[in-house]
């Protein structure tokens, strides 16, 4: 169906100008014609008008006078005038007030008349449709406000101090406990420990815990970007500020404007952008790349380092008095080997999250994979971990990952640590079973090769041989992985 054609009408007392402006728009617009003002109201009082162009001088109302009227009574309207040079000053003086969209000037030119009532009759469409999505958006602000709330719930809740995995005696149980009572307080956090134990986790929950949990939480390595790149993210630029800058950039400052800035790798930074952090800090003001007048912000900074940046001070490589600005309340986390009663808890939910995510749901982890995992140092920390069980996930085929299914160096290093840690009282049986359940999986890994299983178990040939029957394990049959 072919759509309706745009309305404009055409006012004008000179019978041959209104036919030479009729004939110009016909073929484009329904076109209606009017000789005065008075004929012209009957006309938008019947119809409904999208266009309306009109002479300056006519011999009731001139035309500014009219189109002011226009805007009263139909302002959704485009309105155009048309007239000679003499009539300039009159025209110019309304325009305003009038809402006059083009001013065009006699003679006018066909092609260069069209388009400007094209214009006219796309720019009346817009602004209709504006309307209609302005009513429909505010119809439905109850339900995209409750589905908005409702997703802050569900991030305040996946991000709470509360599922931060750790069992009862962790040394994450301190830290937790640290940051419930000074999230709540808007001072700077520094948060260190190795790479991998969390930082960025714990920034989440300390904003979400706070009274800024309904503004930005915006993130930035600082370890990552040039010093001259890292200044422009942070506190944005100006047009032609540098090569490049060819508009205008807001920093991450103004992004986390009522919100928490997380600063992670601290200590990568340089004296020269050390200085203008510690302004930020103390004034909550700044200057972008190339600007002149300073912007104000309300920013929660919290850090991260895995530095001791108290040494870095020392050496003079990173500035105490930032230093003591960042760290208000400094909270060190433990490395992953300084809380082993955690590692199962955490692989556990680590298999859940990472099964949905990846489409391969499991049913959980063998115990013997729990027992190298938990006797394993992780120097990589939770990141390792992480790591690891997506590997596992991608490899496994059956519903629970079994120890087969491990780097060989965390199978090694579990059963090691085993022999290491384990009670006397214990030992035997613990590590006997252990030991049995690693040579079985190894030989099934490599489908009863002895000299590959042996090379992978660190054992001569003859040593995996007696191993092997001390604990009373059967080479597999080439091509089938062994039974538990």
């Amino acid at each position: 169906m072919t759509p309706p054609l745009p309305t404009v009408l055409v006012i004008d007392d000179e019978v041959r100008s209104q036919e030479a402006l009729r004939r110009t728009l016909e073929e484009d617009f329904e076109v209606f014609t009017a000789s005065g003002a008075a004929e012209a109201r009957g006309i938008m009082e019947a119809r409904a008008i999208q266009v309306v162009l009109t002479d300056q001088r006519m011999p009731d109302v001139s035309g500014v006078e009219y189109l002011k009227e226009v805007r009263k009574a139909w302002p959704d309207t485009v309105r155009i005038i048309i007239s000679g040079y003499t009539d300039s000053e009159d025209i110019i003086a309304g325009i305003n007030e009038a809402g006059i969209y083009q001013y065009l000037l006699k003679p006018w030119h066909p092609e260069q008349l069209l388009l400007t009532l094209k214009r006219a009759a796309e720019l009346h469409r817009l602004q209709k449709e504006n309307c209609q999505l302005a009513v429909e958006l505010r119809a439905a602000e109850p339900v995209l406000r409750s589905r908005v709330e409702a997703t802050r719930k569900r991030v305040k809740q996946a991000f709470a101090l509360d599922n931060i995995v750790r069992a009862e005696g962790s040394p994450m149980n301190g830290v937790c406990d640290l940051v419930e009572r000074a999230a709540r307080y808007d001072v700077s956090i520094l948060l260190s420990g190795e790479s991998g134990t969390g930082k960025e986790l714990l920034a989440r929950a300390i904003h979400y815990a706070s009274g800024r949990a309904d503004k930005p939480f915006v993130v930035e390595n600082c370890g990552a970007l040039p010093d001259n790149l890292l200044e422009s993210e942070l506190f944005g630029h100006k047009r032609g500020a540098f090569t490049g800058a060819f508009e205008d950039r807001v920093g991450l400052f103004q992004q986390a404007h009522g919100g928490t800035l997380f600063l992670d790798e601290i200590g990568e930074t340089t004296p020269a952008l050390q200085v203008k952090l510690l302004r930020v800090l103390q004034e909550g003001e700044f200057r972008p790349v190339g600007g002149n007048r300073p912007v104000s912000v309300d920013v929660r900074v919290i850090a991260a380092t895995n530095r001791d940046l108290e040494a870095e001070v020392k050496a003079g490589r990173f500035r105490e008095d930032l230093f003591y600005r960042l760290a208000t309340v400094p909270l060190r986390l433990p490395a992953l080997r300084e809380r082993p009663m955690d590692i199962a808890a955490l692989a556990r939910a680590i298999v859940h999250r990472a099964g949905q995510a990846l489409g391969r749901p499991v049913d959980g982890l063998d115990p013997a994979a729990l027992a190298c995992m938990t006797a394993y140092a992780w120097p990589g920390n939770v990141r390792e971990l992480q790591n690891e069980i997506q590997r596992m996930l991608v490899l496994s085929d059956g519903p629970i990952l079994t120890p087969d299914l491990l780097a060989p160096h965390i199978r090694q290093a579990g059963l090691s640590r085993v022999l290491e840690t384990a009670p006397a009282a214990d030992l035997k049986g613990r590590v006997d079973e252990l030991e049995r359940r690693l040579l079985m999986d190894t030989l099934a890994q490599y489908q009863g090769n002895l000299s590959r299983s042996a090379r992978e178990l660190g054992l001569s040939r003859l040593g995996l041989s007696k191993k092997m029957a001390r604990l009373g394990v059967e080479r597999p049959v080439k091509g089938r992985k062994l039974d538990g």
